[in-house]
């Protein structure tokens, strides 16, 4: 196999958009006033988007293809995709709606919120026209960082250089892979984009 689609698998694998309400929690946990918070509460709050993000969405739909015996590859069928999404939807409603109970602040939440966005918006769009969700969530820190920059008022210039950068990747790996065009991948991180800032700073 040639090196530039196994890094192309690697990026594909590393950034798939469930990941990123983790990584983009443990960053607001990080760099934000919430970093004076002790770590037990901030683990807390970690591991609460974690499970309602990642491992509880996972396991439900690992589940759902045991008792229908469908493959992994059997989802890339659009009509069996329903079920799935609905899962996905469900678990981020409920981890929003435990953080409501938290009384997390917005801009915390909001970072379930933009998930659940951009899933939506791509959902809407691959009805009539196929479109990258990686792409769609790299597009997303993009917006997300552009809105957080206006909230906690600072300068995003070397963030941004690292976030294009990583967009960029995550586009190339999906049209190295032939699983999307060039038009795909661009659309979907404009999806991205969009979502990112106004489901942090508008909504």
């Amino acid at each position: 196999m040639r090196k530039h689609i196994i890094i192309a698998r690697v990026f594909s694998s590393l950034f798939r958009p469930m990941y990123y309400p983790t990584v983009g929690t443990v960053i607001l946990l990080t760099f934000t006033y919430m970093s004076m918070f002790p770590w037990a509460f901030r683990l807390m709050v970690l591991g609460v988007v974690y499970f309602f993000t990642v491992l509880m969405p996972v396991s439900a739909v690992y589940l759902y293809r045991k008792v229908l015996g469908w493959k992994l590859q059997d989802l890339r069928e659009r009509q069996r995709r329903f079920v799935p999404y609905l899962i996905h939807f469900s678990c981020y409603l409920s981890g929003m709606y435990v953080f409501s109970g938290m009384h997390m602040p917005h801009f915390l939440t909001a970072v379930l919120l933009v998930s659940l966005l951009v899933q939506s918006c791509c959902i809407v769009v691959n009805m009539f026209w196929k479109v990258s969700m990686h792409s769609a969530g790299s597009g997303a820190v993009i917006g997300a960082l552009v809105a957080y920059s206006v909230i906690f008022g600072f300068n995003p210039v070397w963030w941004l250089c690292g976030a294009i950068l990583l967009s960029g990747c995550v586009m190339t790996s999906r049209m190295v892979l032939l699983q999307h065009s060039l038009a795909q991948a661009l659309v979907g991180t404009l999806i991205g984009i969009i979502c990112g800032f106004a489901g942090i700073l508008l909504i």
